[in-house]
């Protein structure tokens, strides 16, 4: 194992920002010797780096990079489990098994995430209404302790663990390897209806029509107002039948890193008008009420990942992706309140998504709830921004709803503590699997997640 190299490591919306020793994990003994030898300081394991906030980043301590323990260890394709090393990722296993009928059970909204970050965010997707978050088709989980000891865990072996580990950020160990059960498909092309839709209202009628549909979600515009608030686009979509092709989508079409967020780095670009102008194309592009298509699995799950370094786009102060869930209300004061105070803020979000979580929870720290989710990304413009999502933490907690752990940079630990009111349960079982402290983030900093309870 090579000696740490100090480097300045951000998060996909590239604040903050912090400087920390970096290893390069090579293989399961590199892993298990900068535990077990580092005289107890703290560490952190790092995929791809997707996580939006601090939830990878570690000020001061080791950062272990994972994405080289990425080995495929077993696969059974009578009944779909794969084996597989933490720093395997997604993209890896849709190049490699979509050709052979298989596809990940859930996936988010990119493909660059390792799995092992996939079970520490219990990431959700266009399916969570089916199919639940991740950990729900997980199994086998190996473990690796403060203590250099080695578990194994899921919901029948060490259940509390498992559970504390699925959204637990990776404060509760490094996450070696597990098994994880892939959906059997019969393309690499996805059946699409889309729908425009004039409201909120609206929205949450089609997407009731289209509860039997696996996948579903809607590109909402953040600067309506008014009777407008929540139009947008609603897209559903199934696995197409053998022998269908998916068109790839323009941008999938050209070279990989032709279009890049490198050669638009500035928040000049990504203003009030150009995003005001972004979202009503996106709206009108949508030119019948009702369409049907066959697309690629990639621009229908994978988007932006069409797009280099997307992020980039930002400039160098970055974004912040705000995501929130509320839970499910008749009359939908919450949502219409919180999607008003936005839209009236001067502060507005570029892009935007709404989607129905369904009614699988896991407890802990894991974010999906019944109700309904939206995600908005806002250019970093400084303290306007903070202090809006101040006020939408109020308006949120009020709902009985909460933010997203993976995507946050900034949450307050009074607003966090009354999102996540399990968060005393979820540290017992953490700090008994790290009796330590050894395995801390700056998002466990903030959050009072690592170190001693304090009130």
């Amino acid at each position: 194992m090579n000696a740490p190299a100090r480097k300045t490591l951000e998060g996909w919306g590239r604040y903050p920002r912090v400087e920390s020793d970096v290893l390069r994990s090579e293989s399961r003994r590199d892993l298990i010797a900068a535990v077990t030898s580092n005289g107890n300081h703290p560490v952190l394991a790092r995929g791809l780096g997707r996580a939006y906030g601090d939830a990878a980043l570690l000020e001061g301590g080791v950062t272990l990079l994972m994405e080289r323990l990425d080995r495929i260890l077993e696969f059974d394709p009578e009944t779909g489990w794969l084996k597989c090393e933490a720093g395997f990722s997604l993209d890896d296993l849709v190049r490699i098994f979509l050709p052979r009928g298989f596809f990940p059970p859930v996936v988010p909204g990119t493909r660059f995430v390792t799995l092992g970050g996939a079970l520490a965010s219990d990431v959700h997707g266009k399916n969570h209404h089916i199919s639940g978050s991740w950990a729900s088709h997980v199994r086998s989980v190996e473990l690796l302790k403060s203590t250099g000891e080695i578990v194994f865990c899921d919901a029948e072996r060490n259940s509390e663990l498992f559970w504390a580990t699925a959204g637990g950020q990776g404060l509760t160990g490094i996450i070696l390897s597990m098994e994880v059960k892939l959906r059997r498909v019969e393309s690499g092309a996805v059946d699409v209806v889309s729908t425009r839709v004039r409201d909120l209202e609206e929205f949450l009628d089609v997407s009731a029509a289209h509860q039997d549909w696996p996948y579903s979600v809607s590109w909402i515009d953040g600067f309506a107002r008014g009777r407008s608030i929540g139009r947008g686009n609603f897209m559903a979509g199934r696995h197409a039948p053998a022998g269908s092709n998916g068109k790839a989508g323009l941008l999938s079409k050209l070279p990989r890193g032709l279009i890049s967020g490198r050669f638009l780095e500035s928040n000049l670009l990504l203003n009030g008008l150009s995003a005001r102008m972004f979202n009503a194309v996106l709206y009108r592009k949508q030119i019948r009420k009702r369409s049907s298509s066959t697309i690629s699995v990639y621009p229908f799950f994978f988007p932006l990942d069409a797009v280099d370094r997307w992020n980039r786009m930002y400039g160098k102060r970055g974004f912040f992706q705000y995501q929130f869930v509320v839970p499910p209300d008749p009359q939908n004061l919450a949502l219409k309140q919180i999607l008003a105070s936005i839209s009236e803020s001067g502060t507005l979000p570029f892009l935007g998504v709404i989607k129905e979580f369904g009614s699988e929870s896991h407890g802990g720290l894991s974010f999906p709830r019944p109700g309904v989710t939206v995600a908005l990304d806002f250019a970093n413009t400084g303290q306007n921004t903070l202090d809006l999502f101040t006020r939408l933490d109020d308006m949120v907690v009020d709902a009985g709803g909460r933010v997203y752990l993976t995507k946050d940079a900034r949450l307050g630990l009074d607003a966090f503590r009354r999102m996540y009111p399990e968060w005393t349960e979820w540290k017992l079982v953490r700090d008994e699997a790290d009796p330590l402290n050894m395995f801390q983030s700056e998002l466990g900093r903030r959050l009072g997640l690592v170190g001693e309870m304090s009130d």
